[in-house]
């Protein structure tokens, strides 16, 4: 395959948002579905918008290594916390992972679900197929 035709067929695949649809992302529940030990594990989330993001001071310029990444480490699990709370207020009824059950689940659980809020695993797989 040429390089042309790449870059056609990669062309073909993109679709385009619309700003509606990007802004009916905040209200919209999505859920999602992993594997995690040969078993399902289903959970729903809801895009933030800026208000909505969780706050923190700022981090010192003296920070060591180890404290940027526990400090970064927190703001990302906050950030996701608060996309699982927001989708159970508008859902309760869904899949919900509540604010309790958080921090006692698998750290590797996690991150597995965290990556497929973000969207990691798939950018992963497009970057790095197998």
């Amino acid at each position: 395959m040429t390089e042309e035709e790449v870059k056609t067929e990669e062309e073909v695949k993109t679709e385009m948002w619309t700003m509606d649809d990007l802004v009916n992302l905040t209200d919209e529940v999505q859920q999602a579905e992993i594997i995690f030990r040969d078993k399902a594990v289903k959970f729903q989330f809801c895009e933030l918008v800026e208000k909505e993001e969780p706050k923190f001071r700022p981090l010192s310029d003296r920070a060591t290594e180890d404290e940027k990444m526990a400090y970064y480490t927190e703001i990302g699990g906050n950030r996701i916390l608060a996309m699982l709370e927001k989708a159970n207020e508008k859902k309760p009824d869904g899949p919900c992972i509540q604010k309790d059950h958080w921090p006692l689940l698998p750290t590797t659980l996690r991150y597995q679900i965290s990556n497929e809020i973000m969207g990691i695993e798939q950018e992963s797989r497009e970057n790095f197929p197998f």
